[in-house]
Protein backbone atom coordinates (compact mmCIF):
# COMPACT_ATOMS: atom_id res chain seq x y z
CA UNK A 1 0.00 0.00 0.00
CA UNK A 2 1.18 3.45 -0.52
CA UNK A 3 1.82 6.04 1.78
CA UNK A 4 1.49 9.90 1.68
CA UNK A 5 4.94 12.03 2.51
CA UNK A 6 4.29 13.77 5.73
CA UNK A 7 6.20 16.73 7.39
CA UNK A 8 4.64 17.85 11.39
CA UNK A 9 6.06 20.36 12.80
CA UNK A 10 4.55 20.87 16.55
CA UNK A 11 4.19 24.07 18.70
CA UNK A 12 4.84 22.61 21.82
CA UNK A 13 3.80 25.15 24.33
CA UNK A 14 1.05 26.91 21.91
CA UNK A 15 -0.87 22.89 21.69
CA UNK A 16 -0.53 21.51 25.37
CA UNK A 17 -0.97 24.73 27.20
CA UNK A 18 -4.37 25.08 24.82
CA UNK A 19 -5.64 21.75 25.74
CA UNK A 20 -4.61 21.86 29.13
CA UNK A 21 -7.02 24.93 29.25
CA UNK A 22 -9.97 21.95 28.14
CA UNK A 23 -9.01 18.96 29.76
CA UNK A 24 -5.41 19.19 32.02
CA UNK A 25 -6.14 15.19 31.78
CA UNK A 26 -5.98 14.92 28.11
CA UNK A 27 -3.13 17.65 27.86
CA UNK A 28 -0.87 15.38 30.29
CA UNK A 29 -1.91 12.41 28.42
CA UNK A 30 -0.74 14.45 24.75
CA UNK A 31 2.25 14.91 26.43
CA UNK A 32 3.31 11.79 27.78
CA UNK A 33 1.51 9.38 24.80
CA UNK A 34 3.10 11.12 22.00
CA UNK A 35 3.80 7.74 19.94
CA UNK A 36 0.01 6.62 20.25
CA UNK A 37 -2.26 9.51 19.04
CA UNK A 38 0.78 10.32 16.42
CA UNK A 39 0.19 6.61 14.89
CA UNK A 40 -3.35 7.18 14.99
CA UNK A 41 -3.12 10.70 12.93
CA UNK A 42 -1.34 8.97 10.65
CA UNK A 43 -4.92 7.08 9.39
CA UNK A 44 -6.69 10.33 10.43
CA UNK A 45 -8.86 12.58 7.92
CA UNK A 46 -6.35 11.83 4.85
CA UNK A 47 -6.94 12.13 1.23
CA UNK A 48 -5.19 9.28 -0.72
CA UNK A 49 -2.98 7.00 1.93
CA UNK A 50 -1.64 6.88 5.36
CA UNK A 51 0.78 9.36 5.99
CA UNK A 52 4.37 8.45 6.40
CA UNK A 53 5.96 10.56 8.88
CA UNK A 54 9.75 11.77 7.29
CA UNK A 55 9.92 14.91 9.12
CA UNK A 56 8.79 15.15 12.88
CA UNK A 57 9.86 18.29 15.01
CA UNK A 58 8.81 19.24 18.65
CA UNK A 59 9.48 22.92 19.26
CA UNK A 60 9.55 23.59 23.25
CA UNK A 61 10.12 25.80 25.52
CA UNK A 62 11.76 23.75 28.74
CA UNK A 63 11.14 26.53 30.64
CA UNK A 64 7.87 26.39 30.04
CA UNK A 65 4.90 25.87 32.56
CA UNK A 66 1.42 25.87 33.62
CA UNK A 67 -0.44 25.98 37.15
CA UNK A 68 -1.50 22.80 38.20
CA UNK A 69 -1.84 20.84 41.64
CA UNK A 70 0.02 18.20 42.77
CA UNK A 71 -1.22 14.94 44.28
CA UNK A 72 -1.24 16.93 47.49
CA UNK A 73 -4.25 19.36 45.89
CA UNK A 74 -1.15 22.18 46.38
CA UNK A 75 -0.80 24.30 43.66
CA UNK A 76 2.48 23.85 41.75
CA UNK A 77 4.11 24.17 38.31
CA UNK A 78 3.87 21.59 35.39
CA UNK A 79 7.23 22.40 33.68
CA UNK A 80 7.51 21.51 29.82
CA UNK A 81 10.52 19.65 30.39
CA UNK A 82 9.34 17.00 31.87
CA UNK A 83 7.57 15.91 28.51
CA UNK A 84 10.82 15.94 26.30
CA UNK A 85 11.97 12.50 26.91
CA UNK A 86 8.76 11.39 25.91
CA UNK A 87 8.67 12.83 22.20
CA UNK A 88 12.54 11.70 22.16
CA UNK A 89 11.03 8.51 22.49
CA UNK A 90 8.14 8.80 20.00
CA UNK A 91 11.15 9.54 16.88
CA UNK A 92 10.79 13.66 16.94
CA UNK A 93 12.99 15.74 16.83
CA UNK A 94 12.86 18.36 20.16
CA UNK A 95 14.18 21.97 19.14
CA UNK A 96 14.73 24.06 22.57
CA UNK A 97 13.18 27.36 22.13
CA UNK A 98 13.10 29.48 25.27
CA UNK A 99 11.67 32.73 25.12
CA UNK A 100 13.20 36.12 23.92
CA UNK A 101 10.70 38.07 25.54
CA UNK A 102 7.41 37.56 27.87
CA UNK A 103 4.75 36.25 25.60
CA UNK A 104 6.78 34.84 22.67
CA UNK A 105 9.44 31.88 22.41
CA UNK A 106 10.66 31.73 18.93
CA UNK A 107 8.38 28.50 17.69
CA UNK A 108 6.69 29.73 15.29
CA UNK A 109 9.57 31.40 13.41
CA UNK A 110 11.61 28.50 13.42
CA UNK A 111 8.52 26.51 12.32
CA UNK A 112 7.98 28.63 9.34
CA UNK A 113 12.06 28.86 8.29
CA UNK A 114 12.47 25.02 9.06
CA UNK A 115 9.20 24.43 6.80
CA UNK A 116 10.14 26.25 3.80
CA UNK A 117 13.47 24.45 3.79
CA UNK A 118 11.76 21.59 3.51
CA UNK A 119 10.02 23.05 0.59
CA UNK A 120 13.64 23.34 -1.32
CA UNK A 121 14.85 19.34 -0.09
CA UNK A 122 15.27 17.01 -2.85
CA UNK A 123 12.50 14.72 -1.28
CA UNK A 124 8.73 16.27 -1.79
CA UNK A 125 7.08 16.62 1.47
CA UNK A 126 3.21 15.61 0.19
CA UNK A 127 1.88 17.58 3.48
CA UNK A 128 2.91 19.87 5.78
CA UNK A 129 0.81 19.50 9.10
CA UNK A 130 1.23 22.45 11.49
CA UNK A 131 0.26 21.68 14.92
CA UNK A 132 -0.01 25.49 16.40
CA UNK A 133 -3.41 27.95 16.67
CA UNK A 134 -0.45 30.91 16.38
CA UNK A 135 -2.30 32.79 12.70
CA UNK A 136 1.25 34.59 12.77
CA UNK A 137 1.93 31.32 10.47
CA UNK A 138 -0.59 32.21 7.74
CA UNK A 139 1.70 33.40 5.81
CA UNK A 140 3.28 29.98 5.62
CA UNK A 141 -0.18 28.03 4.90
CA UNK A 142 -0.06 30.28 2.13
CA UNK A 143 3.57 29.58 0.79
CA UNK A 144 2.56 25.93 0.64
CA UNK A 145 -0.28 25.89 -1.10
CA UNK A 146 1.14 28.25 -3.70
CA UNK A 147 3.47 25.06 -3.67
CA UNK A 148 0.77 22.56 -4.36
CA UNK A 149 0.87 20.85 -0.94
CA UNK A 150 -1.56 19.68 1.17
CA UNK A 151 -2.09 21.43 4.68
CA UNK A 152 -3.59 20.54 7.66
CA UNK A 153 -3.80 22.59 10.91
CA UNK A 154 -4.08 20.55 14.33
CA UNK A 155 -5.46 23.54 16.92
CA UNK A 156 -6.58 23.10 20.53
CA UNK A 157 -8.15 26.86 19.92
CA UNK A 158 -10.09 28.75 18.39
CA UNK A 159 -7.62 30.12 15.82
CA UNK A 160 -7.95 33.11 13.57
CA UNK A 161 -10.13 32.34 10.50
CA UNK A 162 -7.68 33.39 7.70
CA UNK A 163 -4.99 30.97 9.42
CA UNK A 164 -7.32 27.53 9.30
CA UNK A 165 -9.21 28.56 6.22
CA UNK A 166 -6.39 28.43 3.97
CA UNK A 167 -5.77 24.64 4.83
CA UNK A 168 -7.01 21.43 3.55
CA UNK A 169 -7.92 19.89 6.82
CA UNK A 170 -8.54 21.52 10.12
CA UNK A 171 -8.23 18.95 13.20
CA UNK A 172 -9.87 21.14 15.83
CA UNK A 173 -9.91 21.08 19.95
CA UNK A 174 -12.78 18.43 20.10
CA UNK A 175 -11.50 16.32 17.19
CA UNK A 176 -7.41 16.71 19.30
CA UNK A 177 -9.00 15.24 22.36
CA UNK A 178 -11.02 12.23 20.75
CA UNK A 179 -7.77 11.67 18.89
CA UNK A 180 -5.23 11.15 22.34
CA UNK A 181 -8.14 9.85 23.52
CA UNK A 182 -8.72 6.86 20.92
CA UNK A 183 -11.83 8.12 20.13
CA UNK A 184 -13.52 8.18 16.73
CA UNK A 185 -12.44 11.62 15.42
CA UNK A 186 -15.89 12.67 14.02
CA UNK A 187 -17.87 15.59 15.13
CA UNK A 188 -20.84 14.69 13.31
CA UNK A 189 -24.26 14.24 15.44
CA UNK A 190 -24.87 10.61 14.57
CA UNK A 191 -21.40 9.42 14.91
CA UNK A 192 -20.85 8.79 18.80
CA UNK A 193 -21.09 5.39 18.37
CA UNK A 194 -19.26 4.20 15.04
CA UNK A 195 -17.28 1.20 15.57
CA UNK A 196 -14.34 0.82 13.90
CA UNK A 197 -14.81 -1.88 11.71
CA UNK A 198 -17.65 0.02 9.57
CA UNK A 199 -14.28 2.11 8.27
CA UNK A 200 -13.50 -1.46 6.15
CA UNK A 201 -11.81 -0.44 3.07
CA UNK A 202 -14.26 -2.58 0.94
CA UNK A 203 -17.23 -1.18 3.17
CA UNK A 204 -16.48 2.46 2.13
CA UNK A 205 -15.66 1.73 -1.44
CA UNK A 206 -19.05 0.37 -1.80
CA UNK A 207 -20.40 2.95 0.20
CA UNK A 208 -18.85 5.78 -1.68
CA UNK A 209 -20.14 3.75 -4.92
CA UNK A 210 -24.07 4.28 -3.46
CA UNK A 211 -23.10 8.13 -2.55
CA UNK A 212 -21.89 8.65 -6.20
CA UNK A 213 -25.25 7.24 -7.19
CA UNK A 214 -27.19 9.06 -5.51
CA UNK A 215 -25.89 12.21 -5.43
CA UNK A 216 -25.38 12.14 -9.11
CA UNK A 217 -29.04 10.89 -9.65
CA UNK A 218 -30.49 14.34 -7.02
CA UNK A 219 -27.87 16.88 -8.94
CA UNK A 220 -29.53 15.67 -12.53
CA UNK A 221 -32.87 15.98 -11.35
CA UNK A 222 -32.48 19.10 -9.41
CA UNK A 223 -34.77 21.88 -10.75
CA UNK A 224 -33.37 24.10 -7.86
CA UNK A 225 -30.36 24.57 -5.76
CA UNK A 226 -30.13 21.24 -3.03
CA UNK A 227 -29.69 22.21 0.48
CA UNK A 228 -26.90 20.71 1.49
CA UNK A 229 -27.62 19.74 5.13
CA UNK A 230 -30.73 17.54 3.92
CA UNK A 231 -29.00 15.96 1.36
CA UNK A 232 -26.41 14.91 3.67
CA UNK A 233 -28.91 13.52 6.61
CA UNK A 234 -30.69 11.64 3.70
CA UNK A 235 -27.56 10.17 2.37
CA UNK A 236 -26.33 9.13 6.76
CA UNK A 237 -29.99 7.38 6.71
CA UNK A 238 -29.53 5.24 3.23
CA UNK A 239 -25.70 4.60 3.42
CA UNK A 240 -25.55 4.00 7.75
CA UNK A 241 -22.54 4.68 10.00
CA UNK A 242 -19.45 4.35 7.59
CA UNK A 243 -19.74 7.80 6.53
CA UNK A 244 -18.84 9.22 10.13
CA UNK A 245 -16.52 5.86 10.60
CA UNK A 246 -14.46 6.92 7.31
CA UNK A 247 -14.85 10.62 8.02
CA UNK A 248 -16.79 10.64 4.68
CA UNK A 249 -14.80 8.59 2.13
CA UNK A 250 -11.56 10.43 3.80
CA UNK A 251 -12.08 14.04 2.90
CA UNK A 252 -13.36 14.55 6.18
CA UNK A 253 -16.85 16.61 4.94
CA UNK A 254 -20.07 16.21 3.28
CA UNK A 255 -19.07 18.81 1.09
CA UNK A 256 -15.49 17.89 -0.15
CA UNK A 257 -16.48 14.52 -0.50
CA UNK A 258 -19.05 15.47 -3.38
CA UNK A 259 -16.54 17.32 -5.11
CA UNK A 260 -14.57 14.64 -5.65
CA UNK A 261 -17.60 13.73 -7.85
CA UNK A 262 -16.64 16.39 -10.15
CA UNK A 263 -20.20 17.11 -11.52
CA UNK A 264 -20.45 19.41 -14.44
CA UNK A 265 -21.31 22.79 -13.36
CA UNK A 266 -21.12 22.35 -9.70
CA UNK A 267 -21.20 25.24 -7.76
CA UNK A 268 -21.71 24.89 -3.53
CA UNK A 269 -22.28 28.12 -0.70
CA UNK A 270 -22.43 27.59 2.94
CA UNK A 271 -25.92 25.86 2.30
CA UNK A 272 -26.64 24.71 -0.92
CA UNK A 273 -25.33 23.05 -4.24
CA UNK A 274 -26.31 23.46 -7.87
CA UNK A 275 -25.68 23.03 -11.61
CA UNK A 276 -24.48 27.04 -12.79
CA UNK A 277 -25.68 25.72 -16.00
CA UNK A 278 -29.20 25.17 -15.16
CA UNK A 279 -29.99 26.70 -11.96
CA UNK A 280 -29.40 30.28 -10.82
CA UNK A 281 -27.62 31.48 -8.13
CA UNK A 282 -29.41 31.43 -5.31
CA UNK A 283 -29.65 34.87 -3.12
CA UNK A 284 -27.61 35.09 0.45
CA UNK A 285 -30.86 34.71 2.05
CA UNK A 286 -32.84 32.37 -0.08
CA UNK A 287 -35.10 29.86 1.12
CA UNK A 288 -32.95 26.58 2.81
CA UNK A 289 -30.43 28.81 4.58
CA UNK A 290 -32.88 29.31 7.59
CA UNK A 291 -30.37 32.15 9.24
CA UNK A 292 -31.54 33.37 12.58
CA UNK A 293 -32.14 36.68 12.52
CA UNK A 294 -29.89 38.57 15.07
CA UNK A 295 -28.34 41.82 15.41
CA UNK A 296 -26.39 43.10 13.11
CA UNK A 297 -22.96 42.90 15.54
CA UNK A 298 -23.89 39.39 15.92
CA UNK A 299 -24.06 38.74 12.52
CA UNK A 300 -20.86 39.67 12.04
CA UNK A 301 -19.48 37.96 14.57
CA UNK A 302 -20.77 35.06 13.03
CA UNK A 303 -19.64 35.72 9.60
CA UNK A 304 -15.77 36.11 11.01
CA UNK A 305 -15.44 33.94 13.96
CA UNK A 306 -17.98 31.03 13.17
CA UNK A 307 -20.24 31.95 16.01
CA UNK A 308 -23.11 29.37 15.76
CA UNK A 309 -26.21 31.46 14.75
CA UNK A 310 -28.40 30.67 17.83
CA UNK A 311 -32.13 32.15 18.78
CA UNK A 312 -31.10 34.17 21.45
CA UNK A 313 -33.24 31.79 24.04
CA UNK A 314 -31.02 28.93 23.21
CA UNK A 315 -27.77 30.71 24.59
CA UNK A 316 -29.04 30.44 28.34
CA UNK A 317 -30.20 27.04 27.86
CA UNK A 318 -26.90 25.63 26.86
CA UNK A 319 -25.08 27.33 29.49
CA UNK A 320 -27.35 25.90 32.05
CA UNK A 321 -27.11 22.32 30.37
CA UNK A 322 -23.40 22.75 30.35
CA UNK A 323 -23.76 23.98 34.38
CA UNK A 324 -25.69 21.03 34.78
CA UNK A 325 -23.40 18.36 33.24
CA UNK A 326 -20.13 19.62 35.39
CA UNK A 327 -21.73 19.96 38.34
CA UNK A 328 -23.07 15.71 37.83
CA UNK A 329 -19.81 14.50 35.54
CA UNK A 330 -16.57 14.37 35.56
CA UNK A 331 -15.45 16.38 32.23
CA UNK A 332 -15.03 14.89 29.39
CA UNK A 333 -15.27 17.30 26.27
CA UNK A 334 -16.50 14.54 23.48
CA UNK A 335 -18.71 13.06 26.71
CA UNK A 336 -19.89 16.37 27.73
CA UNK A 337 -20.76 17.58 24.17
CA UNK A 338 -22.60 14.48 23.50
CA UNK A 339 -24.26 14.57 26.68
CA UNK A 340 -25.51 18.46 26.54
CA UNK A 341 -26.60 18.19 22.64
CA UNK A 342 -29.10 15.11 24.02
CA UNK A 343 -30.32 17.29 27.02
CA UNK A 344 -30.88 20.07 24.88
CA UNK A 345 -32.83 18.53 22.51
CA UNK A 346 -34.80 16.72 24.77
CA UNK A 347 -35.92 20.00 26.21
CA UNK A 348 -36.73 21.01 22.54
CA UNK A 349 -33.51 23.08 21.91
CA UNK A 350 -32.30 21.26 18.95
CA UNK A 351 -28.14 22.34 18.92
CA UNK A 352 -25.76 20.65 16.97
CA UNK A 353 -22.48 19.16 19.30
CA UNK A 354 -20.39 21.35 17.13
CA UNK A 355 -22.05 24.78 19.04
CA UNK A 356 -22.00 23.20 22.44
CA UNK A 357 -17.91 22.40 21.75
CA UNK A 358 -17.51 26.24 20.67
CA UNK A 359 -19.46 27.27 23.98
CA UNK A 360 -17.15 25.11 26.06
CA UNK A 361 -14.24 26.11 24.40
CA UNK A 362 -14.57 29.59 24.73
CA UNK A 363 -15.60 29.42 28.36
CA UNK A 364 -12.43 27.40 28.95
CA UNK A 365 -10.29 30.37 27.46
CA UNK A 366 -12.76 32.58 29.02
CA UNK A 367 -11.61 31.76 32.32
CA UNK A 368 -13.98 29.21 33.59
CA UNK A 369 -13.59 25.93 32.27
CA UNK A 370 -15.51 23.01 32.78
CA UNK A 371 -13.62 20.71 34.66
CA UNK A 372 -13.07 23.62 37.38
CA UNK A 373 -14.08 23.32 41.17
CA UNK A 374 -16.22 24.65 42.05
CA UNK A 375 -17.93 23.97 38.85
CA UNK A 376 -18.50 27.10 36.98
CA UNK A 377 -22.35 28.42 37.07
CA UNK A 378 -24.37 29.29 34.25
CA UNK A 379 -24.07 33.20 34.91
CA UNK A 380 -19.98 32.96 34.76
CA UNK A 381 -20.26 30.19 31.70
CA UNK A 382 -22.01 32.59 30.20
CA UNK A 383 -19.66 35.54 30.99
CA UNK A 384 -16.85 34.24 30.53
CA UNK A 385 -18.10 32.88 26.98
CA UNK A 386 -19.29 36.01 25.64
CA UNK A 387 -15.71 37.61 27.12
CA UNK A 388 -13.62 35.26 25.29
CA UNK A 389 -16.30 36.17 21.77
CA UNK A 390 -15.28 40.13 22.79
CA UNK A 391 -11.58 39.08 23.28
CA UNK A 392 -11.64 36.98 19.64
CA UNK A 393 -13.40 40.22 17.70
CA UNK A 394 -10.22 42.38 19.18
CA UNK A 395 -7.64 39.99 17.84
CA UNK A 396 -9.38 40.15 14.65
CA UNK A 397 -9.31 43.65 14.31
CA UNK A 398 -13.01 43.40 13.80
CA UNK A 399 -14.16 47.16 15.54
CA UNK A 400 -17.34 47.47 17.98
CA UNK A 401 -18.84 50.64 19.18
CA UNK A 402 -20.19 50.49 23.47
CA UNK A 403 -23.20 50.10 21.79
CA UNK A 404 -22.51 47.00 19.00
CA UNK A 405 -20.82 45.66 22.25
CA UNK A 406 -23.54 45.82 24.35
CA UNK A 407 -26.09 44.34 22.17
CA UNK A 408 -23.55 40.96 21.61
CA UNK A 409 -23.65 40.65 25.22
CA UNK A 410 -27.61 40.75 25.48
CA UNK A 411 -27.86 38.70 22.59
CA UNK A 412 -25.08 36.03 24.20
CA UNK A 413 -25.62 36.38 27.76
CA UNK A 414 -27.91 38.99 29.07
CA UNK A 415 -26.69 38.21 32.42
CA UNK A 416 -23.00 39.41 31.50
Amino acid sequence: MGHTRAAFFLDFDNVFSGLFKLDPEVAVQFATEPGAWLRRLATTLTADAPRRWLILRCYLNPAGWVNHRDGAGEPARLYFSRFRPSFVRAGFEVIDCPRYNATKNGADIRIVVDAVDALADDTRYEEFVVASGDSDMTPLLQRLRRADRRTMIVSPSDAAEAFTAIADQLLDSQQLLALVQGEPVDLDDDADEVAAGLADPARVDEAYAQFRTIVTADYEAAGAPLNMASLAHRLRGELGPVVGASGWFGVGSFARAVETLQLPGLRMSQHLLWDEGRHPAPEPAAPGAQRTAQPEPVERLADQLSLPRLPQAWWSSIYETLSAYARSHKFNLTQCTSWSRDQLRDGGVPVSRGAVAFVVRGTSFGGYPLHRQPPPTPAEIGAAFVNNVLSRAEAAQIPFTEDEEAAVRSWLSPEA
